[in-house]
C-alpha cells in the first residue's frame, strides 16, 4: 500500500472569539489564504504536485459560505490549478480533511495534498447556519437532542465526575499552555498573523490564563443548569433516554469547557515520491484513520469508541501508544477518556488543550495532529493519537507514528 506521511503542519495562534480579539478584523478567507502561504513559503513545493487543498470549517455561512476552500487557493499564492474541497464534520472537520488527504495518497489519487481548516468564532457565532437535528422537531425528538453542554453534564453525571475533578483538568490545561509557550514548544508550527501592512497583530495563542486556579473556577456559575432545567427543559430530555439517572449534575461552566476563539491550521501530506521530487523529508507516518458514530444524546463519547475502533483494526493496544491528543471540548470528555482507557494523565494533552488556549471548531483536528506530532519529536517518542467528540455523536481519530 501507499504510505501516506506528513511534511509539515503549521497552525496560527488562536484569538479570542470575541469583537475585541485579535483576529476580528481577519476574515475566513484570509486567514486561510495566510496559513497556506505560510506552508508554501516553509516548503517550496512543486504547485502541480498538490491534487487538492481540503478544508474543514463548520459553520458554512456568510464569509465562510461557498466554498471556502477553493476561495482561499484563490486568494493565497498557490497556483489556481489546485482544486478545493470544504467539509464539515463538526468539530472533526480539520481531522477529517487531513485523513481524506491521507486516504486519497493511499488510494493513488494524487501525490500530495494540503489539509487543515479555520473558524473565525468572532465573525461567525457557532450555531448561526443552524442545524436539522437542533431545529427540525422530527429530527430533535427521535433523536433526544440536547445541546452539548447538556450531554457533557450527562457525561460527568452517568461516569461520576465532580466539580472539583473537572475544574482541576482546567487549571491543569492552561498551566501547561502556558509553560509549553513559555519554554517555546510550539515555535516550530506557530505562525505569527500579520495585517497587510506586515505588522503582526497576533504571535501567541490570546485564550490562556496562567493565572487560573481552583479558586477562581469555584466562583464561576454551571453554564447549562439554567438551559437544562427550565423550558424547554433538556435535562428531562436527556433522562428520558438515560432513566437509570435521576438528574443531571451540572459541574460545566465556562471555565472547564472549551474556549469560543478565531485560528486556521494546515498540514502538507504526501507519498514519498512527492517529498523526493520536492527534496521534502517527511516528519511522520499516517499509520491509520478512523470515524464512526455514536448516540447523539449523551454526544460526546465517540473518543473512547473511535480509539476501541482505531486500535482493534490496527491490532494495536493503548499500550502501543506513547502520547494522547483528546480535544478538551468539556473537562468530562477527557476525564472519561483517561478513565476508560486507564491512562496516565502526563501523556494526555502534554502541552495543553482547549479548555485553555480555544477550539477554532473547523481547525481544531488539524491543529492537534500538529501539536501531537511536535511533541512527539520534542519527547522523541514513537507513536501518537489524536482524537475528537463531535456534535451529534460521532467520533474522529488519527494515529500517527514518527518517521
Amino acid at each position: 500500500m501507499i504510505e501516506a506521511y506528513i511534511y509539515d503542519a503549521v497552525r496560527t495562534p488562536r484569538g479570542k472569539g470575541k469583537n475585541d480579539g485579535a483576529l476580528h478584523e481577519v476574515t475566513s478567507l484570509r486567514l486561510s489564504a495566510f496559513i497556506l502561504n505560510a506552508l508554501k513559503q516553509r516548503n517550496n513545493f512543486n504547485a502541480y504536485d498538490i491534487a487538492d487543498v481540503i478544508w474543514g470549517n463548520v459553520t458554512q455561512v456568510m464569509e465562510q459560505g461557498g466554498c471556502l476552500a477553493r476561495s482561499a487557493v484563490l486568494a493565497s499564492d498557490l497556483d489556481d490549478s489546485i482544486p478545493g474541497l470544504t467539509i464539515n464534520r463538526f468539530c472533526a472537520s480539520g481531522m477529517e480533511a487531513v485523513n481524506l488527504g491521507a486516504n486519497q495518497i493511499r488510494g493513488g489519487e494524487g501525490q500530495a495534498y494540503i489539509a487543515g481548516g479555520v473558524e473565525m468564532m468572532s465573525r461567525i457565532p457557532m450555531g448561526s447556519d443552524g442545524a436539522a437535528i437542533a431545529v427540525d422537531p422530527s429530527l430533535a425528538m427521535k433523536s433526544y437532542f440536547v445541546p452539548q453542554g447538556i450531554s457533557a453534564d450527562l457525561i460527568a453525571t452517568k461516569y461520576g465526575f465532580a466539580r472539583d475533578q473537572a475544574d482541576a483538568l482546567a487549571v491543569n490545561s492552561h498551566s501547561r499552555a502556558h509553560a509549553a509557550w513559555t519554554n517555546s514548544r510550539f515555535e516550530n508550527s506557530i505562525v505569527p498573523v500579520k495585517d497587510q501592512n506586515g505588522l503582526t497583530i497576533l504571535q501567541q495563542d490570546e485564550h490562556i490564563r496562567p493565572q487560573t486556579n481552583m479558586q477562581s473556577l469555584a466562583t464561576l456559575s454551571p453554564s447549562f443548569k439554567e438551559l437544562g432545567e427550565t423550558v424547554p427543559g433538556f435535562d428531562k430530555v436527556a433522562l428520558m433516554r438515560y432513566p437509570d439517572l435521576e438528574c443531571i449534575n451540572h459541574i460545566h461552566h465556562a471555565g472547564n469547557s472549551s474556549g469560543i476563539v478565531d485560528g486556521a491550521a494546515a498540514l502538507l501530506i504526501g507519498n514519498r515520491q512527492f517529498g523526493q521530487d520536492n527534496g521534502l523529508r517527511a516528519r511522520a507516518r499516517i499509520v491509520a484513520t478512523a470515524k464512526l458514530g455514536t448516540e447523539p444524546t449523551i454526544m460526546l463519547t465517540g473518543p473512547i469508541s473511535v480509539t476501541e475502533k482505531i486500535l482493534s483494526e490496527n491490532k494495536m493496544t493503548i499500550d502501543d501508544i506513547d502520547l494522547f491528543e483528546v480535544n478538551e471540548a468539556f473537562a468530562a470528555v477527557v476525564l472519561l477518556f483517561q478513565q476508560a482507557f486507564d491512562v496516565d494523565p502526563d501523556v494526555v494533552n502534554v502541552n495543553g488543550g482547549s479548555i485553555a488556549m480555544g477550539h477554532p471548531l473547523g481547525a481544531t483536528g488539524a491543529i492537534i495532529i500538529g501539536a501531537l506530532l511536535d511533541e512527539l519529536e520534542r519527547c522523541d517518542k514513537q507513536t501518537g493519537l489524536a482524537t475528537l467528540c463531535v456534535a451529534s455523536g460521532m467520533g474522529a481519530a488519527t494515529i500517527i507514528e514518527r518517521v
